[in-house]
């Protein structure tokens, strides 16, 4: 008997800094007739599978399937790219988990074709070349990890208030619901990047009872939601482990063209084992990357004894009609809650500044970086509470804006300040931060003058929404090394010159910039011997409270 089974995905990948939306459609059909195993694609693209009795069988009796029981050749040279997605499509119609074979080579090439993956996959030892010098479409992933729950559009939410704690909706099970207001625009970005914002947007999880969970609160009010969508939270696991993967760099122009030729994690309740990325021929030119690890509308994801790279950086003409450094990521986290990175870091030095910042995140809550090494923490449209904790950071240290706490701890920071806040955002956190145990080496031992919180804040920009410094900072146990600095050093700053031309009561800001409150300080040491002062511009600071312990 013939029995087929169609389905269809439509998925929508929202990719974050100058990123474009893409739209994949795919469709596989799957037989079980006597015969061959095969794997056959219509000149429509659609994938048609053949399994043999026999097969099946065996791949039952086995409990796993392999990339070679649908034809990879694991060689280094065949493109395997239809074979791996038909692995996986099988693996997902038959609740298997997927593994590749040890020490084997699998070419990817340009093939828009995305491998779905649903279950459990152990990519071992086996290595991947996913070749970028020639795509079908820059933004169309390798590997797109799902649920097989399927979101929906849920009734009645028209409006919501900051930090409600209870929606009056009857769900199924726990959801992750994502929010928009189209007519208000927040994050209108000033400077080189310049924009007009983005539509007010939240995400957060609600238990089958229409409770908000609290550790990722509503951040803002919405008069009114025009667009809502739930996505069911799938309780069990789902895990991945190993796989060595070399990206060979695209080789086009250098403009906001964002390749997405990755492992795109879209479920939520996802492990991330033992995977290592590394870049090769990246020459003078090429478009950016939106991370080779993408999270996205999605929580509960850890990362754990991975190894990434940094990207090469290259420059191109931004909206203001001059030249830019373009980010380019090889970690994307995008409208996502509870992410972690534990045990992770990166091939090249952290300290080389020909190569950008190794993440970046958007509108995205609870995010975790422990026993890290990494060039850089950024978050460029708000997170919602962050930590970092006995790790080391990089040339381009901590950049963020948005609320709750931030917390740094046990850790090393050798950028330009403990904690950049981000000045075409408008430099706003509302919330604290809190920093100890902690060693800075400002610009990681460069001659600099130095400061801990570092931004820029003018008031003449509106940026869709007040713009505030950390209520309250408090600092123990840091070490500042300015051991390297500059002629006529006075020793380090708590706060950086947010704003030279604010230096009396005659300034005026059209949208007022809400200061510090208390900067509680303990058992803060220098290299140099100097003493900690308040600013630079300490006419705009002289009200906030110094307290020492």
């Amino acid at each position: 008997m013939k029995i087929c089974l169609f389905i269809f995905f439509t998925l929508l990948f929202a990719l974050p800094i100058h990123a474009q939306a893409y739209h994949a459609g795919d469709s596989v059909i799957i037989t079980w007739n006597k015969g061959k195993t095969t794997v056959k694609t219509d000149e429509a693209g659609l994938m048609i599978l053949n399994i043999s009795p026999k097969e099946r069988m065996k791949i039952n009796r086995r409990g796993w399937v392999e990339y070679g029981d649908l034809g990879a050749k694991g060689d280094g040279k065949t493109d395997d790219l239809t074979a791996i997605a038909a692995t996986h499509a099988l693996a997902n119609e038959l609740t298997l988990p997927v593994k590749a074979s040890d020490n084997a080579v699998y070419y990817i090439g340009g093939s828009a074709r995305i491998a779905i993956i649903r279950t459990n996959t152990d990519f071992g030892s086996a290595s991947f070349i996913i070749d970028d010098t020639l795509v079908e479409n820059h933004n169309a992933p390798v590997f797109l990890v799902e649920s097989s729950l399927p979101s929906f559009n849920p009734d009645g939410l028209t409006t919501l208030k900051r930090d409600q704690q209870h929606l009056d909706l009857a769900l199924s099970g726990p959801c992750l619901i994502s929010v928009t207001n189209e007519h208000v625009k927040h994050y209108i970005r000033y400077g080189l990047n310049q924009d007009n914002g983005a539509s007010q947007t939240d995400i957060f999880l609600v238990d089958a009872d229409g409770n908000v969970d609290q550790n990722a609160p509503i951040l803002w009010d919405f008069d009114q939601i025009t667009d809502v969508s739930a996505q069911p939270i799938d309780m069990q696991p789902l895990i991945i482990r190993g796989g060595r993967f070399t990206t060979i760099a695209n080789q086009a122009e250098s403009k906001y063209t964002y390749y997405s030729r990755n492992l795109a994690i879209r479920r939520s309740n996802v492990q991330l084992i033992g995977l290592e990325h590394r870049i090769e021929g990246e020459g003078d030119h090429g478009a950016p990357y939106g991370g080779f690890i993408n999270i996205s509308e999605c929580a509960n994801v850890q990362v754990r004894n991975t190894i990434l790279t940094g990207h090469k950086t290259y420059q191109t003409i931004g909206s203001a009609g001059k030249p830019v450094s373009m980010g380019t990521y090889d970690i994307i986290v995008n409208r996502a809650l509870n992410v972690s990175f534990v045990n992770c870091w990166q091939t090249n030095d952290i300290d080389d500044r020909t190569y950008w910042g190794i993440m970046g995140s958007n509108y995205s809550k609870n995010l975790l970086y422990d026993s890290c090494i990494f060039s850089r923490f950024d978050a460029h449209k708000g997170v919602a509470n962050a930590t970092i904790r006995n790790s080391t950071l990089g040339h381009m240290g901590i950049n963020a804006i948005g609320s709750g706490t931030f917390t740094v701890e046990n850790s090393t920071i050798r950028g330009n300040s403990i904690i950049n806040l981000r000045s075409d955002y408008g430099s706003t956190w509302q919330g604290s931060f809190v920093i100890r145990d902690c060693t800075f080496i400002p610009a990681g031992g460069r001659p600099v003058q130095a400061a801990l919180i570092n931004g820029s804040y003018s008031g003449q920009h509106d940026f869709g929404y007040t713009c505030y410094m950390p209520g309250k900072i408090t600092i123990q146990n840091l070490y500042i090394d300015d051991t390297s600095h500059p002629e006529k050093y006075q020793g380090p700053a708590i706060f950086a010159n947010f704003n030279p031309n604010r230096t009396n009561d005659s300034y005026r800001e059209p949208f007022p910039y809400i200061l510090t409150k208390a900067v509680i300080l303990e058992n803060v040491t220098t290299a140099s011997g100097l003493e900690l002062r308040r600013s630079d511009n300490p006419f705009m600071f002289e009200k906030v409270k110094i307290i020492s312990k």
